[in-house]
C-alpha cells in the first residue's frame, strides 16, 4: 500500500504574503523541525526565511543571506534558528562539516538549496517549493511534523 503525502498549495501574490507564510510557519516550528526551502533563483526563499526569523525572534532584526557563510544562527531564545544555503557546496558530505547534522535534532534549520543535502535530507522534512507565477509567487508544501500543513491550511 502507498502512503499519500499530504500536500497544500498556496498563492502569494504579493511580499506581504510570502512574509505572511514565513510568520505562520515561525509560530508553528519547533526544535528538531526542518525546513527545505526549494526553487529557482529569485523564488523568494530567502524572504520567506527573513520574515520566519523575524517573526520568531519578535523584532526586527538584520538577517543577511547566508550565500557566502553558508550558514547564520540566531538565538531564538528556546530554540537555534539555522539559517542556511547550500547554493555553494561542492558535495553532501560538507554538511558535516557545517554541523547541520546535529542542528537537525536540535534546532529549528531552515535549508535553501537542500538537493545540495544528497543523501542527507532529514527525515521529516517540511519540504516547501516557490515559484514565480505572473508578478507573484506560487508555495507548494509537503510532509513536515503532523498538523502542520493542516495549522497552514486553517491560517
Amino acid at each position: 500500500m502507498t502512503r499519500t503525502i499530504p500536500s497544500q498549495t498556496l498563492p502569494l501574490p504579493t511580499e506581504a504574503d510570502t512574509s505572511a507564510l514565513g510568520a505562520k510557519l515561525a509560530r508553528l516550528m519547533q526544535a528538531g523541525d526542518c525546513i527545505l526551502l526549494e526553487g529557482p533563483v529569485g523564488a523568494g526563499k530567502s524572504h520567506l526565511a527573513r520574515a520566519f526569523i523575524r517573526e520568531r525572534l519578535g523584532r526586527q532584526e538584520d538577517v543577511p543571506s547566508p550565500s557566502f557563510t553558508l550558514v547564520q544562527v540566531y538565538d531564538a531564545g528556546d530554540v537555534e534558528i539555522w539559517h542556511a544555503d547550500l547554493y555553494r557546496l561542492t558535495h553532501p558530505d560538507e554538511v558535516w562539516e557545517l554541523g547541520l547534522d546535529e542542528a537537525f535534532g536540535r534546532a529549528i534549520c531552515l535549508v535553501e538549496w537542500p538537493d545540495r543535502l544528497g543523501r542527507h535530507l532529514p527525515p521529516g522534512a517540511l519540504h516547501l517549493r516557490l515559484a514565480v507565477k505572473g508578478d507573484g509567487r506560487m508555495a507548494h508544501l509537503s510532509g513536515g511534523r503532523d498538523g502542520v500543513l493542516q495549522a497552514v491550511a486553517d491560517g
